[in-house]
């Protein structure tokens, strides 16, 4: 029986040789090796600046903290997604506002936001689902539409921006585009995750994404983001580490989630492989599988691209139609018993018990149910071949054949 699994990593000896690079020029933590990560990935996404943190989930909280937004404020976010998207709002003492999906799609509906944006909306954080960009431009004329409600902290970005700010949980979406622009670059600030699974594999880490805000400069955003992200330290390691540079201050109670040089070296071959060749890949074994579904009335496929948005690929979020959330789970375990690991992306926020205890039930939210409860995702890694994607669509096909779906009343 064939073996094959969700999401391996894809490593090469370049990566192996440039962590042992790392190892061995003595130099481990934030160092010249995260320095030109950040700048090769802010060249690659078409932006100002990037700045390497430890996960994409302190990315997210880091920029909520350098807007200030904390105690009585509330930020905008998806039902369908991640934990990280909306635990971060918690952790800064804001209040996740959770909204629905438009109907037939896993991404956030801007009318549902313009819904809920009040005096008390700092911020909305949409996200990429899949790799599928959200439609920006929609959201951006409902933060422009509600903007007379908007209410800054005084002598803050907030002030700055004058208007809610849009973070992208751009967690998936390296690579995608939204109407010809590199995600990255559309949002005012866009977060990225490296965990070992997604498109850009650093074992572990995340970044931030920016242009100038008003008459901000962008080295002085970067400036804030990296002492807030070390502690509050005027200095990272690196240049305390000059000669005659020990001198350093606190100048506030900061954090520490700075991104590594061991990380950055699996970055910095990840980026280049994936900018010449990784992602093309990606979307080859998306077409494959979508060539080989199409013809299936059964299935409700996954877009790859369109004239508003080109996507990462990171999912393949196939949908079965007439099935419920039990017997998507019995196709699950079929296709595991023949070999073939899939998944759910994802059990929607309101059905966990922290968002439960927060006052949210899944029944608010009709559209996000409906795309959860049919979906499954299938592999979709640049090490799965080709013939192998075939299999799995055989398997798939063959089990629904055994089992036949049973249409809902």
């Amino acid at each position: 029986m064939k073996k094959i699994d969700f999401s391996p990593p894809d490593i090469t000896n370049e990566e192996i040789n440039e962590v042992v690079d790392t190892l061995k020029s003595g130099w481990l933590t934030t160092g010249p090796k995260t320095k030109k990560f950040e700048k090769n990935l802010a060249k690659f996404c078409g932006v100002e600046k990037a700045i390497g943190i430890s996960s994409a989930t302190m990315a997210l909280e880091m920029v909520l903290r350098l807007f200030d937004i904390g105690e009585g404020d509330e930020v905008i976010t998806t039902a369908y997604t991640y934990t990280a998207s909306a635990s971060a709002i918690a952790h800064v003492g804001a209040k996740p506002i959770l909204v629905d999906v438009k109907k037939g799609e896993f991404n956030i509906d801007p009318q549902k936001i313009a819904e809920k944006i009040n005096s008390k909306t700092k911020a909305i954080i949409p996200v990429d689902v899949a790799g599928i960009p959200v439609d920006y431009d929609e959201i951006y004329k409902a933060i422009e539409d509600k903007k007379e409600l908007f209410m800054p902290k005084k002598d803050t970005m907030q002030e700055t921006l004058g208007r809610i700010l849009l973070l992208s949980d751009s967690a998936h979406s390296v690579g995608a585009k939204y109407k010809g622009k590199m995600i990255g670059s559309v949002a005012d600030f866009s977060v990225f995750s490296f965990h070992a699974v997604k498109n850009i594999n650093m074992a572990e880490g995340g970044a931030i994404l920016f242009n100038n805000i008003g008459d901000i400069e962008s080295a002085k955003i970067y400036r804030k983001l990296q002492m807030l992200s070390l502690h509050g330290q005027t200095k990272d390691a690196f240049s305390k580490n000059e000669l005659g540079g020990w001198r350093y201050s606190i100048d506030f109670l900061g954090y520490k989630c700075n991104m590594t040089d061991l990380n950055a070296s699996l970055g910095l071959i990840q980026l280049e492989r994936y900018k010449n060749g990784l992602l093309q890949k990606r979307k080859t074994i998306f077409k494959r599988y979508i060539d080989n579904l199409k013809n299936e009335s059964q299935f409700i496929l996954p877009i790859l691209e369109n004239e508003n948005m080109e996507s990462s690929c990171h999912l393949f979020l196939l949908r079965i139609k007439s099935i419920d959330e039990n017997k998507r789970d019995q196709i699950i375990d079929e296709m595991s018993k023949k070999g073939i690991a899939t998944n759910v992306h994802y059990i929607p926020l309101p059905m966990h018990p922290a968002y439960k205890n927060l006052g949210y039930n899944i029944i608010d939210f009709p559209n996000t149910y409906e795309m959860y409860e049919n979906e499954i995702s299938l592999p979709i890694y640049t090490k799965l071949r080709l013939e192998e994607v075939d299999y799995i669509c055989e398997v798939l096909s063959n089990i629904l054949k055994e089992y036949p779906c049973v249409v809902k009343n």
